[in-house]
């Protein structure tokens, strides 16, 4: 059996074929619930205890009730019995109480990524909320798509840079720093944002879509992606990886693997 075919659902690991949840969910049907995905490494998975932290304050904030320990609990019995490798592991609670954990194979990710600006409002009501309502965000990439990217970048209609629909966003300037947009512009605290700042010397700075012709290197980094060096913004086109990306791919991948075999 793989491990993509076992479950856990409300603390019972399962085929995960048989994990349902009633239509009546309004995880389901409104989107409200919130969630989490971590990337496991040889069956273990990295900043759990900081994915669990974020998932337990998005849930207070949604006002969602929530047992810390119970999706802890259910994500080691579903290791235990599930022995993955290398894959991502999906944490969902439902507004209709329902706990889940999924694990799914790693998506196949392109060496470098093109990214078309998409004009976005953030819904300040959600701030520090990593919800299900992500409707939005997957709007974005079709958006981009459709003009020919393979990502989009959110902008907000005053023309300030934010993040990707589900990763991050780094840049470097000419004057050879790094640099990423500040958390106070509604940019979601991402676990692999705060773990490419620890091993760099990344600045936030408030960034303005002016900005974007000057970049001389961008990369995304996220749970997934890890560091995902961008080729193009807008058409415009960036050394990917440039010199100081490709330094960066590898101080965050071997940061990450020395933190999961400690």
């Amino acid at each position: 059996m793989s491990p993509f075919d076992l479950a856990s659902l409300d603390g019972t690991v399962l085929p995960a074929a048989e994990a349902t949840v009633p239509v009546t969910d309004e995880g389901l049907l409104r989107g409200d619930g919130v969630f989490e995905v971590t990337r496991l490494y040889g069956g273990v998975p990295f900043a759990w205890d900081e994915h669990l932290e974020r998932m337990t304050g998005s849930a207070a904030n949604l006002r969602l009730p929530f047992d810390p320990a119970a999706i802890d609990a259910d994500v080691t019995a579903l290791l235990e019995a599930a022995a993955p490798g290398d894959c991502a592991m999906r944490c969902v609670v439902t507004r209709g109480g329902r706990r889940i954990v999924l694990l799914e194979p790693l998506k196949a990710m392109a060496p470098s990524i093109r990214l078309a600006t998409v004009t976005y409002a953030p819904t300040r009501i959600l701030d520090g909320v990593k919800s299900l309502s992500y409707g939005a965000n997957m709007l974005a990439t079709r958006l981009a798509q459709e003009r020919g990217a393979d990502e989009a970048l959110l902008v907000t209609p005053h023309g300030r840079v934010l993040e990707a629909p589900t990763s991050c966003f780094f840049y470097l300037l000419e004057d050879g720093e790094l640099y990423t947009p500040p958390l106070e512009d509604h940019v979601l605290d991402s676990i692999t944002r705060r773990h490419v700042m620890e091993v760099t010397s990344a600045t936030e700075w408030v960034t303005s879509t002016d900005v974007i012709p000057t970049m001389t290197e961008a990369f995304l980094a996220s749970t997934l992606r890890e560091v995902q060096p961008v080729s193009a913004i807008d058409g415009t086109a960036l050394a990917a990886p440039g010199p100081r990306t490709a330094e960066i791919v590898a101080a965050v991948a071997a940061h990450i693997r020395s933190r999961v075999t400690t």
